[in-house]
């Protein structure tokens, strides 16, 4: 343990979902230590993700590859001369950025070979046997904050797994993820809605993409989800997408037989993303960035999963009214034992195994409650 750093950098994860899993965990920092200086390092876009808020007082972007990548980041941070940094990445090249930037006191998990860079290694949790122990995102970023303030550490025997679909979070109750929205996300919002026609029947978000081909739920059952959606509550569907998704979105959009909109063509930005899932009234989603933003606005959520595991990413979402949670996570094999991991059953867990009807019900669960 070390002194109390007055210039903290936090070296945030590279994915978006894992950026915001790992909010509760930079709150928890910032309402510890009230007036040290928090800086945090990402990739190009993350800024514009958790920028704008409270929760850093800068962020340094950089470019995650080329053979001067480390070196380019460490020269955007040294001037700031952070006396500490939490690395919230498990990755060697983070943990020399820091070591080039000539930060003192480097913080993080001992994996990866990393260890050497690093002047308080952290024990990452592991099973009996050595393999990783599957524990959410949200409990591994917190784990560090307590490190970090010298708190009491996860207990990572909480993470016993009781079925197939979600795992116990030890991170007390109460604690959600949290994202920023600007005046300018806001705007875009309001700009979209607008060229959309929505009405006072609300609307509905469907995110088909997905960094994995085999997390993809196939185009033409979220477009038959798309036509249900309008036809079953009067909900004008958003079908939601990086521009590099863009062909998926439009091939969906053509296999409707109503009149979705897509964000991609309308220019949607990561933050005008963040602005419309606070005003959905629903999105169903496969397991991808977005359904971490959707989770931290609160929007009611269907989080589809097929050979990925959802434990790893079990999240704290904001209940309804009447204490409900306000996601539900459906999973290829239901029947998958609670000791067997989705990871390792890439056929059995295929995301095809999905039924609509399953997905169509799960969306009636939740319509009602908001």
């Amino acid at each position: 343990m070390g002194d109390r750093p007055l210039r903290l950098l936090i070296v945030l994860p590279s994915w978006v979902g894992d950026v915001v899993m790992a909010t509760p965990a930079v709150r928890r920092i910032r309402e510890a230590m009230p007036g040290i200086f928090i800086g945090g390092l990402c990739r190009g876009g993350i800024d514009h993700l958790v920028g704008g808020g409270d929760l850093f007082d800068e962020l340094h972007v950089f470019v995650p590859h080329g053979m001067m990548a480390t070196k380019k980041a460490a020269a955007k941070v040294r001037p700031r001369r952070y006396d500490a940094a939490l690395l919230m990445t498990n990755s060697f090249s983070t943990a020399l950025t820091t070591r080039l930037a000539f930060i003192d006191r480097r913080i993080g998990y001992d994996r990866d070979g990393r260890g050497i860079l690093l002047t308080d290694k952290v024990v990452p949790p592991r099973n009996g046997d050595g393999s990783w122990k599957m524990v959410p995102a949200v409990d591994y970023y917190w784990n560090l904050a307590g490190y970090l303030l010298e708190e009491e550490l996860v207990d990572w025997s909480v993470h016993s797994p009781v079925d197939c679909v979600s795992m116990p979070l030890a991170i007390p109750d109460g604690v959600v993820m949290e994202l920023p929205v600007s005046e300018g996300d806001q705007a875009k919002c309001d700009e979209i809605l607008a060229e959309a026609g929505v009405g006072d029947s609300g609307y509905a978000i469907l995110n088909p993409g997905g960094n994995n081909e085999a997390k993809r739920w196939a185009g033409d059952r979220f477009a038959r989800l798309a036509d249900w959606l309008g036809d079953e509550f009067g909900l004008k569907v958003l079908i939601n997408g990086s521009p590099a998704e863009s062909e998926l979105v439009d091939e969906i959009c053509g296999l409707c037989g109503s009149d979705p909109v897509s964000l991609p063509k309308m220019g949607n930005t990561l933050g005008g993303l963040k602005a419309l899932c606070k005003g959905a009234r629903l999105m169903v989603t496969n397991d991808t960035g977005p359904r971490h933003i959707a989770a931290a606005m609160g929007t009611p959520l269907v989080s589809l999963f097929g050979p990925t595991d959802p434990r790893w990413t079990t999240v704290p979402v904001i209940p309804f009214s009447d204490g409900r949670p306000s996601e539900v996570v459906v999973v290829a094999d239901p029947s998958l034992p609670a000791s067997e991991s989705a990871n390792d059953h890439l056929e059995r867990c295929g995301i095809d195994r999905i039924e609509e009807e399953w997905v169509r019900d799960a969306v009636k669960s939740l319509i009602g409650h908001n």
